[in-house]
Formats: C-alpha cells, sequence, structure tokens
C-alpha cells in the first residue's frame, strides 16, 4: 500500500512541475490523460496473410520476419505478384519495414482510403451517438488529408489513435535522410495540424525540409515524420514512465533496418527526438548501430539530437552505447526544463541531457520559444537540425559559453 501511494507521489511531482511551468493546456491535458495500450503486433491483415500460399510457399510473417530478409522475398516477386498482395494485404504490406518504398506508398493510398470510407459510414450511421459519429467525421477528415496526390505515407495503421509515418523528399534516392521521433500527444489526429502547425510532426518536417533546401540546395534530401509508437497522452503516468518507450523502441529499430535495405547506402540516417520522442532514442541508442549502418558506412555513428527531453533514460552518453553521437539542446521558456530530472522507481526519465555531465554537444537554439517551437523560422536550432543533418557540421551555432 505504502508503495503503490509513493507512485502516485511521485507521479504528481513530475506531472505537477510541467503543469505548473506551462499551466493552461498543460492543465487540462493532465486531468484528461489515460494510460495508453501500446502496438507491439503487426497489423490487421497479418494471420490471413501467413495462411495465404497461393503462391506456392508461405509469405513471411510480418512479426517476425527481418526488414533484410522481407527486403528479399519482396524482390523476389513479379509485378502482378505484387499487385494482388497490395490490394489483398495493404496494411501488411504498407506496414512492412523492407519492401520497396514505392509498393508501400501505394499499399497505403489503398489502407487510407478504406480507413476513410469506414469512417464515414460509421458518421453516417444513425444508431451512433453523436459524439461517436463527430469523431468518425474527425477521423475521415484526417485521412482524406493523407490521401492528397503529393502526399507519401510509409506506414499506416489505424488502431487506436492511429499511427502514420510520412515522407518528404525522394527517400530511395536521397544522400542525406533525417527521420523525426516526435513525442506525447502525436498520432493521427494530431499528425498535421494547419492552426499552429509546428506543434505536429508533419509541420515540424516541412520545415526541416526547406532548411535542408535553403542550406543545400544541391543535395538530395529526405526527411521522415515517424509516428510509429503509441505516444503518451497528456502528462499523466505514460509520460514518466518508459513502458510507451521500450514498446516503440524496437518499432524505430525495424524503420531504420528496413530503410537501410530501400534506400542508398551512403546515406546515413539522422535522428531527431523531441519531448518523449528522446525517451524511446534512448532506448533504441544501444541497438541503432547494427540496425542503421550500412556496408559503405565507415563511421558506423549515427547522429542523434534531443530537444525539449525530459531525459533519455540514462545517466550520460556513455549508456547510449559508442554507435550514436548526441546532440542536445533546450531554449530557456520551454517548461520541460522545470520537470525533475531523476529516475526513482521507474518514474522519471534520468538526468538532463543538456547539463554538463552528461556528455551530450551542446547547440543553440537561441530564437526558439517554448516547447514546440524549435523548428520556426530563423531560429538556431532550426539551422543546427538541418546543418547536422546534413553532415555540415562546421556550421553548426553554439551556445554562448556562459549558457548554463
Amino acid at each position: 500500500m505504502r508503495r503503490r501511494r509513493w507512485k502516485r507521489v511521485l507521479i504528481g511531482a513530475f506531472a505537477g512541475c510541467a503543469v505548473l511551468a506551462d499551466a493552461g493546456a498543460a492543465a487540462a491535458q493532465a486531468a484528461a490523460s489515460t494510460e495508453q495500450l501500446a502496438i507491439s503486433t503487426p497489423p490487421a491483415g497479418s494471420a490471413a496473410w501467413v495462411e495465404d500460399h497461393t503462391f506456392g510457399r508461405s509469405l513471411p510473417d510480418p512479426a517476425t520476419t527481418t526488414p533484410a530478409a522481407a527486403a528479399e522475398f519482396f524482390a523476389s516477386l513479379a509485378p502482378t505478384e505484387l499487385d494482388r498482395l497490395i490490394q489483398d494485404y495493404p496494411l501488411v504490406v504498407g506496414n512492412f519495414d523492407g519492401a520497396p518504398v514505392d509498393l508501400r506508398y501505394r499499399a497505403n493510398r489503398i489502407a487510407l482510403a478504406a480507413e476513410r470510407d469506414r469512417a464515414r459510414a460509421r458518421a453516417a450511421d444513425r444508431k451512433l451517438d453523436s459524439e461517436q459519429r463527430a469523431l468518425a467525421v474527425s477521423r475521415a477528415n484526417d485521412v482524406e488529408h493523407l490521401l492528397a496526390p503529393e502526399r507519401q505515407v510509409l506506414a499506416f495503421d489505424p488502431r487506436g489513435r492511429g499511427l502514420v509515418t510520412e515522407v518528404w523528399g525522394d527517400l530511395g534516392n536521397a544522400d542525406r535522410i533525417a527521420v523525426l521521433v516526435p513525442g506525447s500527444d502525436a498520432d493521427l489526429g494530431h499528425f498535421d495540424q494547419a492552426v499552429e502547425p509546428l506543434r505536429s510532426p508533419a509541420g515540424m518536417a516541412r520545415a526541416l525540409y526547406a532548411e535542408e533546401h535553403r542550406q543545400a540546395p544541391r543535395t538530395r534530401t529526405a526527411v521522415i515524420a515517424w509516428t510509429g509508437y503509441v505516444t503518451p497522452s497528456g502528462l499523466g503516468p505514460d509520460a514518466v514512465t518508459s513502458r510507451l518507450a521500450d514498446v516503440g523502441a524496437p518499432r524505430l529499430e525495424r524503420l531504420l533496418a528496413g530503410l537501410k535495405e530501400t534506400t542508398r547506402p551512403d546515406a546515413p540516417p539522422s535522428l531527431l527526438c523531441h519531448s518523449y520522442g528522446s525517451v524511446v532514442c534512448g532506448s533504441a541508442a544501444p541497438e541503432i548501430p547494427r540496425a542503421a549502418a550500412s556496408p559503405s558506412d565507415t563511421s558506423g555513428i549515427t547522429d542523434l539530437m534531443v530537444f525539449g527531453s525530459p531525459g533519455m533514460g540514462v545517466q550520460s552518453t556513455a549508456e547510449l552505447g559508442t554507435g550514436v553521437h548526441v546532440w542536445a539542446t533546450r531554449n530557456g521558456s520551454d517548461w520541460i526544463g522545470n520537470v525533475p530530472y531523476l529516475e526513482v522507481g521507474g518514474l522519471g526519465h534520468g538526468a538532463d541531457p543538456t547539463s554538463t555531465d552528461f556528455g551530450a554537444e551542446q547547440i543553440s537554439s537561441a530564437r526558439s520559444s517554448g516547447h514546440n517551437g524549435y523548428f520556426a523560422e530563423g531560429t538556431d536550432s532550426l539551422h543546427n537540425f538541418a546543418a547536422v543533418a546534413l553532415g555540415r557540421y562546421e556550421n553548426v551555432v553554439r551556445p554562448p559559453a556562459d549558457t548554463p
């Protein structure tokens, strides 16, 4: 009984610090937050896929097949066979790391259209109450936006709040690739916000892609907004434990391993980890070299940028392994700086990545403000994110010497 009471006290302390720092929206989020059901299983259709023997052989199990084996399997199929698979199993193909990028785009358009139609049918169903119909209308609208001709959806899973991953640029031919790992409240409904777009993964990705082209117009780049894990909702228990991050980390590792199979071998990925996303990146870090490194990558090092971070689940970069180079920043008005940087009984996420002892390379975020202002045009943070993602380390702006 005492242990449960102490856990509730700690949760209140962590959430309370954040709420006091951003009393309006954060307080509302904290009040409405609920524990989330993590998604770790393959998407709908996987069971039927495994039982399908119409090609005279077993199809690779999405739950156990490595991205390398998946790439080999899809490469062995004829165009007519590929067409049949994306029509019959769009969610399986669209989420299969290692499958050809263009094939996944096609499969996810089919899956998105099916989800839009399902949501529209629910919206018109008078047997449902008004709240359920309104939610269905919102879901249909969110999906419809992703069906615009220019959208490149690399993964889509309608379960729960909805998972979606989108690409900007020519991923298969990019010289440099950046993967954005967002934090709390990222889901299908918040993936691409018209109001305050830089609060959403899609808005952040667009800003980074544009800044990369401003700095290096002749470099072929691609940016991936990866909402491929169930994120915390608000500032409840999920936000102060690593439970969702621990489930999300293997999914991030599979994404990176899939990129190794389907993109240029000399296009190293960089990771940009915002808020709770930095907890996911911290959990994945020890396995990133195995997942991401290609034979032509002589450095074997992945750039990992953390910003607005509550911690990475460790006390220093030494605990993250030797395969990542960590860059860190936090602006002075970001409320996350008021969260306790510690870990007690599974609550909290360890040391502050911007502290001197942590071991990360510090970069400037001057002219950015708040928890979601790091991608605003003209900020040092946006400039630095693009410079690191481009491998132009000499252009990175460091904070002044007297900045804590």
